[in-house]
């Protein structure tokens, strides 16, 4: 009897390949190929005044330079803006190089080509750029301030500014009994995969076409923009992803300058070109995610009940912004929560700074939404005294007010629509798991030991499951192996296991039977990527639906050969039987020979075959005109609008009261993404993403000097948690399922870093009685801030004497 796999904790399939070094990614391909360098610019802002290549011209081993240039036709054009909006009313993008100014330390100026990479790096050393420098405009007050531009043909350095509001919020607030404003400030970082960027291009002459390997989150775009900009037939372009080491927002950029480049040079030298990103090239000249100041005004009734909330963002999104405005989108919607806020008002602005670009990291604005709204929560609770789960708690939308529209539109430009989630549930289960009520008592036993330990919770809601659209092909083999394919890609995340998971069960074959390709536009051309929490809902619903077709399909083959009812059938271990009666039954791959009526008799299968074709019927031809020969299917799933996960997290922290040092003692996490495809795939996902808030929020930032210089561009300054600085995690599980997709999933990527700076930030200042308003922290700003506690400068929260007394709720 075949296992049933939907919900079952599967061994990822893919992992021994990966972790025994037979995985093959973008560095490990093309062996021989020509490689690429760039030079890169050393200042913020600058004009090009010169550039000699002289002195690299007699580096053995040379095969081309090239600058600005060389560049022809549409690759001598600005990248695309790949999101445009009505907000976004200055939008700029970056030429592949540099036409005349650079703006941001690490854009590319010159492009060398050698026969290999070391070589290529010694004729870039060998070439002079001249500049004029210029000052540059670092920090998002001096974008604002505006005293310098950095398009001279953008006023106030302002990108975009785009205001969404529900009801009255600033007289709402007036209005209200109670009124608060905070000052929120969230530094940049970045995400590091363990493997950068990399291109890999094939030139045929002969077929005049374009094969590209690239390390991206979406291949289909790097596709279609690579056509478009080599203006080559779309049919004349392939794109293949191979393993990727991780993606986490950074590649999801199409196309990087890059990958339409080093495709250009293949084709004009008719040769194989690679370039693969070095670490220092990934700080300077990849992309940065979360810097933004946050003015957050709330006005509040005695119960903590919000009336009116106003927002003013000031989003830094870098010197370009081929991505649009999605990410501050996302910070200005998802900031609700799960909460009700009364009248709503957000404004923001999207602001050019001389600093690397911003695009979608891992949780993609999200985290600095929660942190907006979770930092009002627990202020609201200080003002009022309250404890800070009773304050959410009678803000939460409730479940029997499901789907909840929030009147907004979300990143997609669809409605905020909440399609379902039990936030009390959710509040419940994590305050028994993290122990909320007893926590008063280890606290008062923690401060007798002479320690100081504080408590922190954060909510966040997730808008999943993006769309327009994801497909699936399913084809069974005359072997009885079934073989899928999908066009997002994957970086990681387990999604051949949890797709063959989908099939599995949905063709009743054993998983072991199931082979599953992402991100190859040979295998399914039309695809939107992996990003944004969407895979296992877009793809794994289209996955089914294609399976379902293949199984309707099988049923009524197998019928005719047995003559039976399709309705009595079923497909059990791979063979389609009568119900009731085992020994009535074909192997599906006898199915898929007679799906096609070419019957050679080319192997036991076919042989087999042979043995339960009917009577011809010789007034109607093989394949009718409806049908198709194969036993395969193809479909999409398209939904109407976003799917929300959600989740709640708390953690338990010791601040040293000599160092400053911040220890975490506990992290519980409440996680609810419907239907559970794969609990141990799921929970891996919330371990990594707490993993990279645990950095967020103590350790990584982008440490920028005054002249644009990024002084941390290294491992050795950039500082990363290792295992032994990562918690245990502790998780319970909630699924309120989906009704919007036919298996009742949502997604799960991103959820462990949306509420990690939000939940830390609260159990510091909980610990220490003064307010933590901006993020990460770490030891030195910790000590820093007590050091201004302690001369009045900060003041205390309420609930601060109560630490004293030992009275603290």
């Amino acid at each position: 009897m075949t296992t049933k796999m939907f919900g079952a904790p599967v061994q990822r399939t893919e992992d021994l390949r990966l972790l025994v070094g037979n995985g093959r990614y973008l560095d490990d391909l093309g062996e021989g190929a020509y490689e690429a360098a760039f030079v890169r610019s050393p200042h913020a802002r600058a004009r090009i005044t010169g550039i000699d290549v002289t002195g690299a011209l007699d580096v053995d081993g040379l095969i081309a330079i090239y600058t600005y240039e060389d560049l022809a036709g549409r690759v001598a054009e600005p990248l695309p803006l790949l999101i445009p909006h009505p907000a976004l009313t200055h939008g700029r993008t970056a030429y592949p190089l540099a036409k005349e100014f650079v703006n941001h330390v690490g854009e590319a100026v010159v492009m060398v080509v050698a026969t290999d990479r070391y070589l290529a790096e010694d004729a870039c050393e060998r070439i002079t750029v001249e500049y004029e420098a210029l000052p540059p405009v670092v920090g998002i007050e001096n974008a604002f301030r505006a005293d310098r531009l950095v398009h001279d043909d953008v006023p106030g350095n302002c990108a975009a500014h785009l205001v969404q509001e529900v009801g009255d919020a600033p007289a709402a607030i007036a209005a209200a009994p109670n009124r608060l404003e905070l000052k929120l400030d969230i530094e940049r970082s970045a995400c590091m995969p363990m493997e950068g960027r990399g291109v890999y291009a094939r030139w045929d002459a002969a077929d005049e076409s374009l094969r590209v390997y690239t390390s991206t989150q979406t291949s289909t775009g790097v596709r279609a923009a690579v056509a478009a900009k080599l203006d080559l037939p779309l049919d004349r372009v392939e794109c293949v992803t191979p393993d990727v080491g991780g993606g986490f927002g950074v590649k999801i950029v199409h196309p990087w300058p890059e990958e339409i480049l080093i495709p250009w040079a293949a084709r004009l030298l008719d040769h194989e070109v690679k370039w693969t990103e070095d670490r220092r090239e990934h700080f300077i000249s990849a992309a940065h995610e979360r810097g933004q100041l946050q003015t957050v005004r709330v006005g509040f009734d005695d119960d903590g009940r919000l009336l009116g909330l106003d927002v003013e963002i000031l989003h830094d999104n870098g010197a370009y912004t081929p991505y649009g405005i999605i990410v501050p989108i996302i910070t200005s919607t998802q900031l609700l929560g799960p909460y009700k806020p009364g009248a709503y008002r957000v404004d923001f602005r999207s602001l050019y700074t001389n600093t690397v670009i911003v695009t979608p990291y891992r949780g993609a604005g999200r985290p600095q939404g929660v942190f907006a709204m979770e930092r009002a929560m627990d202020a609201i609770a200080d003002h009022l005294g309250k404890d800070r789960t009773e304050v959410r708690a009678v803000n939460f939308i409730q479940p029997d007010e499901m789907p909840y529209d929030h009147g907004l539109l979300f990143q997609d430009g669809r409605p905020l629509i909440y399609d379902s989630g039990d936030f009390p549930g959710s509040l419940d289960a994590l305050k028994k798991l993290v122990g909320w009520d007893e926590f008063e008592a280890y606290r008062a036993q923690a401060r007798a030991e002479g320690r100081r330990v504080g408590i922190g919770v954060a909510c966040y809601v997730e808008g999943t499951g993006v769309g327009p659209y994801e497909g699936g092909h399913v084809q069974v083999e005359t072997t009885g192996k079934v073989v899928v394919a999908t066009g997002l890609t994957s970086q990681g995340q387990g999604h051949q296991t949890v797709f063959a998971q989908i099939v599995a069960d949905e063709l009743g074959v054993p998983i072991e039977d199931v082979t599953v390709t992402t991100g190859d536009t040979r295998r399914f051309p039309y695809a939107v990527g992996t990003f944004a929490s969407r895979a296992a809902v877009m793809s794994g619903n289209a996955i089914a639906l294609a399976a379902r077709n293949v199984k309707a399909k099988a049923l009524r083959i197998a019928g005719e050969a047995l003559e039976a009812d399709p309705r009595d059938l079923e497909i059990v271990d791979g063979h389609v039987r009568v119900k009731g009666s085992p020994g009535a039954s074909v192997a599906l791959g006898t199915v898929a020979v007679l799906s096609n009526p070419l019957r050679y008799a080319f192997d036991e299968a076919s042989k087999a075959a042979t043995q339960l074709t009917g009577k011809a019927d010789f007034s109607k031809p093989p394949v009718a005109e409806d049908d198709e020969p194969g036993l395969e299917g193809r479909d999409y799933y398209s939904p109407p609008t976003a799917t929300f996960a959600n989740g709640m997290h708390a953690v338990i922290v010791e601040t040293d009261p000599d160092t400053a040092e911040i220890r975490i003692l506990r992290y519980c996490v409440v996680h609810d993404c419907g239907h559970l495809i794969n609990p141990m795939i799921v929970e891996g996902q919330v371990h990594g993403g707490v993993a990279q808030g645990v950095g967020g929020a103590l350790y990584e930032r982008m440490e920028y000097d005054e002249h644009g210089q990024l002084v941390n561009a290294s491992f050795m300054d950039f500082l990363m948690p290792y295992a032994s600085e990562v918690p245990k995690i502790e998780i319970d599980h909630l699924e309120t399922p989906s009704p919007l997709n036919p298996l009742g999933i949502k997604g799960a990527g991103e959820a462990g870093v949306i509420p990690a700076a939000a939940v830390f930030a609260s159990a510091i200042e909980d610990a220490e009685g003064f307010p933590i308003t901006r993020m990460p922290i770490q030891p030195s700003e910790l000590f820093h801030l007590r050091k201004r506690f302690a001369a009045g400068e900060i003041p205390a929260l309420r609930r601060g004497a109560d630490h004293a007394a030992g009275t603290h709720r």
